[in-house]
């Protein structure tokens, strides 16, 4: 599932490939703002670990789930 995260101040979002469910994602998201948790923590496909101070966050935006495309095809 593609994540997309908006910081306050930064130009650019940050994009990232998750393999978390949108649910597990949201209720993350949802603890950050919340205040529960000072810094929403993500994991992307290959294990890196994206942190973002709770305070900075200015939106989220959840993707499909996506299937992997092979091959040269125009789909």
């Amino acid at each position: 599932m593609e994540i997309k995260i908006g910081v306050q101040h930064v130009g650019r979002e940050l994009v990232l490939e998750s393999t978390e469910s949108p649910e597990e994602v949201e209720q993350k998201v949802a603890d950050a703002l919340s205040g529960s948790a000072s810094v929403l923590s993500l994991t992307d496909e290959k294990g890196r670990r994206v942190l973002v101070p709770s305070d900075r966050l200015a939106y989220v935006e959840l993707g499909e789930p996506s299937a992997r495309r092979v091959g040269f095809g125009t789909n």
